[in-house]
Parts: structure tokens; sequence; C-alpha cells
């Protein structure tokens, strides 16, 4: 094989060209795994969302072919134990044999009218005149934290239960009436329906069955 014989000069100008040659090749090669990316996206994305979105109206329609295959008997167990299907916000069914465990219910969120402005200055008003010393005034302070607001600015409901037995024990007619208002202020606003369904392991405690695609 005859070799070349190159001057300082070509010798440069051939590693220049070679290299302004790898150069583009390699920015080729980079855009080929680039246009190569976005095929791939392209191609799995759409596939993708799409089963996904199947997956999505099947568990719709399953959720409302529950809640229509229990209406009937939610209606049956409102007639035997005298009291309307509405007013309960959550209904759990439990198998013969103890093996599957399904509850059907709604998420609320507690409000409450403007007049529980009123119920709340009527209990704060007996609560305070109760502090005549530090006994009295720690059980003051324990019975005012069952008026602390949460972060929407509301009185949760099963603190309002607590105020309830409280006003009860003492029979005072003004606590009584107080806290009576605060539960008929009550206004809670429902958000979404959820179904948890349960089974029984072999080591007889409850698994839930996954139904989000987080949980899965």
């Amino acid at each position: 094989m005859e070799q070349v014989q190159m001057t300082p000069e070509e010798r440069k100008e051939y590693e220049a060209f070679r290299a302004l040659k790898q150069k583009k090749e390699a920015e080729a090669a980079r855009k080929a795994s680039r246009d190569e990316y976005r095929k791939l996206v392209d191609e799995a994305v759409p596939a993708a969302v799409e089963r996904l979105r199947q997956l999505s109206s099947a568990m719709a329609a399953e959720k409302a072919k529950t809640y229509a295959d229990f209406d009937a008997i939610l209606a049956l167990k409102a007639e035997m134990v005298g009291l309307p299907k509405e007013g309960q916000r959550s209904h759990t069914f439990t198998s013969s044999d103890s093996k599957y465990r399904l509850t059907l219910g709604v998420n609320t969120i507690d409000g409450y009218s403007d007049m529980v402005e009123d119920g709340i200055t009527m209990v704060r008003s007996y609560i305070e005149s109760l502090a005549t010393d530090e006994k009295t005034q720690n059980l003051v302070s324990a019975v005012l934290r069952l008026l602390s607001r949460d972060g929407q600015g509301n009185i949760k409901a099963s603190r309002v239960l607590q105020l309830r037995k409280m006003a009860e024990d003492t029979g005072d007619e003004r606590f009584l009436e107080g806290v009576k208002i605060i539960e008929e202020s009550y206004q809670p606003t429902e958000t979404k329906t959820y179904i948890r369904a349960e089974v029984r392991n072999e080591l007889g405690a409850w698994e839930t069955v996954p139904l989000s695609v987080t949980e899965v």
C-alpha cells in the first residue's frame, strides 16, 4: 500500500477535515436518537392514554353499576332501621361467610351557616363564666379547643358531638341552646362518592382491593 506523504499544512487541513466530518456524524447520530425518541413517545403516549381512558370508563361504569345494584338494598335497610338512607354518609355490607366486605359512601366537607357564630358566642359565654380558678380554667381551655377552626375555618362535626355530651352533662339551658344552634347551622357539602372493597386473607385480616392506578 502506497503511503501518501503530506506537508505539515496538508496534515493540518486533513485533521481539520476529519474532525469536522466526525462532528457532523456525531450531530447526525444525536439527531437520529432524538427523532427515534420522539417517534417512540408519539407511539407510546396515545396508546397508553387510550388504554387508561378505557380503564377509567370501565371503572366509572362498574362504580355506577355497583351503586345501582345496592340501591334496592339501601332502601330496604332504611326501611328496616327506620332511618332515611340519605342521612347516612356511608354503608358497609359484609357477606355471610365474612370473606367479603363492601363500603359505599360519600365524602363531605364540614360547613356551617352564619347562625353558627351565635351558637359559638353562647357556648363561649357560658364556658368562660366557669373559669373561677386554675382547675376550672384548664377545663374551660379544653372545651374552648373544641371550638377551634380547621384550615377551612369550620368546626369539626366530631367536636360538636363532644360539646353536645358536655352540655347534656351540665344540664345548663344556655349551653345546650348554644350547642343546638351550632348543630342546626351544620351544612355539610358532599364531594365525591366512593367504594371500598375488602377481602379477608388467610390470616383473618382485611385486605383492601386497590381501586386506583396509584394503589395497584
